[in-house]
């Protein structure tokens, strides 16, 4: 494996888990009735290589499962992190 691969593995790993965190500290604030992260922000870093993330703290968290646009996002986002793997890889 080629050092930008490795990276690039990585740099994808560490971000979902961003991601997973972040949809996990909104969950948080809104259990408390604290300020949260706007939806657009959640939405668009779920899309730029996040949809796993996204999508397993939404499983975990329960949170963001009944909005089907986050639904969709999610699936976008893995789509998109599924067709990085796959050219980074085909080689």
């Amino acid at each position: 494996m080629t050092a930008l691969k490795e990276v690039a593995t990585i740099a994808l790993l560490v971000w979902n888990i961003f991601i997973f965190v972040l949809y996990g500290i909104d969950k948080y604030k809104a259990k408390r009735g604290y300020w949260r992260i706007p939806e657009k922000f959640l939405l668009l870093v779920a899309l730029i290589f996040g949809g796993f993330g996204a999508w397993l703290s939404g499983i975990v968290f329960h949170h963001k499962t009944r909005k089907w646009y986050f639904k969709t996002v999610w699936i976008l986002g893995m789509v998109v992190t599924v067709l990085l793997i796959y050219f980074l890889f085909k080689s």
